[in-house]
């Protein structure tokens, strides 16, 4: 009964970590919900009396996050009227769906786009450039090198895939007006372009990246600029105000977890967390180290636009679930049940669920690991304590075990108590504690040891002729 009680308040224990956890994801959800801080004193809460030229940067890597940012972005852009849209280019590329998605962006925006080039526009960068409308370039940049990668950086082969994309930039480069086989020549090594213009020719076996000079005489650039105020006037914009978007802190935040490295890094810490608080419990650290892991996976898929309350939801209650199946004996249906919502909640949260499913086989098995080297340092505190007895009875704590009576075995004596069917013996001068097999005896009848089982000494009586 006591390792029964203590089984239950082990468990008890853990109520008040599942409610935590809950509340934690409910909590960052809501934030979610807050506005972006505009980066100027002049974005949409108050929009200027002449409609402005906006500056949105298209910076760093192109991923999942930055899809999100110029969504918002351009819906803001159009909210004020914008006279035009500067998008400031300077990025070495990045997740070729997510420049899939803001190049699409760009073709539906109903306000005038321009994309300034001022450092690099490498690789997914040079294909979110070739959909705006005009693209102006700073000396010294570059465009192109878009050729398909995998994520360590080799190139792919594939032949389908190599099509694919260099379709796209074909029909971005033809959606304005520019040869086409220029971009082609961009993406796919086995096409070559002469480019009398400049008087260069790209061999086949050979990716073509066009400087700043270059890209102007070829016509994939309608201006070489020094600073944004040369691409303001060169669109007309000197007359109206300068509004400069940037990322909300959230946004910035949403940016850096979704990406997939660190999503498989929150979700090795979620899981190692809770089942190291679960497994060796006592510690309290790991847990809470645990939801914050999984608090933070959320929040950030939240904000970026790629999770909703139904996949939280599903995550909380696969916990309820497995919390549950410790408590309710279900043959495992619960269990099952739990895991089943709690990875659908992960894989569904994430913008490429395939993807996603492989983060989280890769951080289970991690978390195993951890999870093992840490249970074997602390097992001492495992769970599973509670439920073996492990206390001994030693000389060393005052113990004494009883010795064998088996120097009885066939002695004769007399009973000095009734036995009924205990009592007690004399055996020469000693006394004894016996037992009958069931008879009774009187006292004063001589008995006989017929066997012995440890300290129980079995006797009967022994019939007078």
């Amino acid at each position: 009964m006591h390792t029964l009680g203590n089984k239950h308040s082990a468990l008890l224990f853990r109520l008040p970590l599942v409610y935590f956890l809950a509340a934690a994801l409910l909590l960052s959800a809501l934030i979610g919900f807050l506005p972006a801080e505009p980066a100027s004193a002049e974005s949409s809460s108050s929009p200027p009396k002449a409609a402005p030229v906006v500056v949105i940067p298209v910076h760093q890597a192109v991923e999942n996050g930055l899809q999100t940012f110029l969504q918002r972005a351009l819906q803001e852009a159009q909210a004020m009227g914008a006279y035009y849209v500067v998008l400031d280019v300077d990025t070495l590329g990045g997740r070729v769906d997510s420049a899939q998605e803001i190049g699409q962006l760009i073709k539906n925006s109903p306000v005038p786009t321009i994309a300034y080039v001022h450092g690099k526009a490498i690789s997914a960068g040079s294909y979110i450039a070739l959909n705006a409308g005009k693209i102006a370039m700073e000396p010294g940049s570059s465009l192109g090198a878009a050729a398909v990668v995998d994520g360590a950086g080799n190139e792919i082969e594939s032949v389908k895939v190599v099509s694919y994309w260099s379709g796209q930039m074909k029909a971005a480069a033809e959606l304005r007006g520019r040869k086409t086989q220029i971009a082609e020549a961009m993406v796919d090594k086995n096409v070559g372009v002469s480019m009398p213009e400049i008087g260069r020719t790209v061999p086949k076996g050979k990716i073509l990246t066009l400087t700043a000079e270059e890209a102007l005489k070829v016509g994939y650039a309608e201006k070489m600029a020094a600073s944004l105020q040369e691409v303001v006037q060169f669109i007309g914009g000197e007359e109206h105000p300068l509004v400069k978007l940037k990322p909300s802190l959230a946004e910035s935040f949403a940016r850096y977890v979704t990406q997939p490295w660190v999503s498989t890094l929150l979700l090795i810490i979620g899981i190692a967390g809770i089942a190291i608080e679960l497994f060796v419990p006592g510690f309290g650290l790991p847990g809470i180290i645990g939801v914050l892991g999984f608090g933070l996976y959320f929040f950030g898929h939240y904000i970026a636009g790629f999770a909703g309350f139904e996949e939280i939801a599903l995550f909380i209650a696969g916990i309820l679930l497995l919390l549950i199946e410790v408590f309710v004996s279900s043959f495992g249906i619960l269990g099952f049940l739990g895991a089943a919502c709690l990875i659908s909640g992960v894989v569904l949260a994430a913008y490429n669920t395939k993807a996603a499913a492989v983060n989280l086989g890769i951080a289970f098995v991690v978390a195993v690991v951890v999870v093992a080297v840490v249970v074997k340092i602390f097992k001492h505190r495992g769970v599973w304590n509670r439920f073996v007895l492990r206390e001994k009875l030693t000389e060393e704590k005052g113990y004494v075990s009883a010795s064998s009576r088996s120097d009885l075995l066939g002695r004769t004596g007399k009973a000095v108590t009734p036995l009924r069917p205990a009592g007690t013996a004399m055996f020469g001068d000693e006394r004894v504690d016996v037992v009958t097999v069931g008879d009774f005896v009187a006292s004063g009848r001589m008995v006989t040891v017929t066997h012995v089982e440890g300290v129980r000494v079995v006797v009967k009586e022994v019939k007078e002729p």
